[in-house]
């Protein structure tokens, strides 16, 4: 049997990928965190801020945003009700189908988007203050590469 030898990814002085990735998967979340209790928005619970920003800045739907975070219907449900009980967002019946709710932001919820934003917007701008444009370049296209990989591993393509 022959056996190939494979070229080590990284080299044995420097961290491997999970490594990094780790280490570095705090710093939107702890500047977020940052922004958010300024903004007298500590009480979000895990996953709102996502939720919330995607709403507001990227004008994504509630559902959209729930269906990207691969939770259950149960966990789903709980964050949704966690977000209007605490007042980010409103749900109300639809008055063109009364089978479906519509979910809206409420200027609470305006205000924890605005500091999603304006912590997103510190990271950023420390990245590129350390790294080349090119740098972060390809820093997107592999972590954009890594979500694909996860993608496949589910069955779902592009």
């Amino acid at each position: 049997m022959n056996h190939v030898e494979m070229p080590a990814v990284d080299p044995p002085d420097e961290p491997n990928l999970p490594s990094l990735m780790r280490a570095a998967r705090g710093s939107y979340a702890q500047a977020i965190a940052r922004h958010l209790a300024s903004a007298g928005c500590d009480d979000l619970p895990r996953n709102g801020p996502f939720v919330l920003g995607g709403m507001a800045n990227h004008g994504a739907s509630a559902g959209s945003l729930i269906e990207a975070l691969e939770v259950s219907k149960q966990a789903a449900s709980q964050l949704i009700d966690t977000l209007v009980l605490r007042g980010y967002l409103t749900r109300e019946i639809n008055p063109d189908d009364r089978r479906r709710m519509t979910i809206a932001l409420t200027e609470r919820g305006r205000a924890a988007a605005a500091a999603v934003r304006d912590g997103v917007d510190e990271v950023d701008a420390a990245l590129a203050a350390i790294i080349a444009p090119e740098e972060l370049a390809g820093m997107r296209a592999g972590l954009e590469a890594l979500a694909e990989i996860k993608r496949r591993g589910r069955g779902v393509s592009a």
